[in-house]
């Protein structure tokens, strides 16, 4: 059974930086594309980024240039960094792997002074 478990969140003042990382468990793994997900509260979930099997990575516009996710396969681990987070950036953040569509539990972010 493959499970996605996120870690890494936390409370971060603005302009401030964290790196949350995305584990993979189980017989599927590393050669799937991978995104990161956020849900603020009262919004739906939207599309934060993704990572293919090539190492080729996308954005959403908001968080191009603050954004970088990358993958380390040895460790079946995805990484999402985020820098000058700002306010907007508060929400929880979601692992996702294409494959199979599976969902990690989510890890909360909060941006604030």
């Amino acid at each position: 059974q493959v499970q996605l478990v996120e870690s890494g969140g936390g409370l971060v003042q603005p302009g401030g930086s964290l790196r949350l990382s995305c584990v993979v468990s189980g017989s599927i793994s590393s050669m799937s594309a991978m995104g990161w997900y956020r849900q603020a509260p009262g919004r739906q979930r939207e599309w934060v980024g993704d990572i293919t099997t090539g190492g080729t990575t996308d954005y959403v516009n908001s968080v191009k240039g603050r954004f970088t996710i990358s993958r380390d396969t040895a460790k079946n681990t995805i990484y999402l960094q985020m820098n000058n987070l700002g306010p907007e950036d508060t929400a929880v953040y979601y692992c996702h792997m294409f494959a199979g569509s599976l969902w990690g539990q989510g890890t909360q972010v909060t941006v604030s002074s």
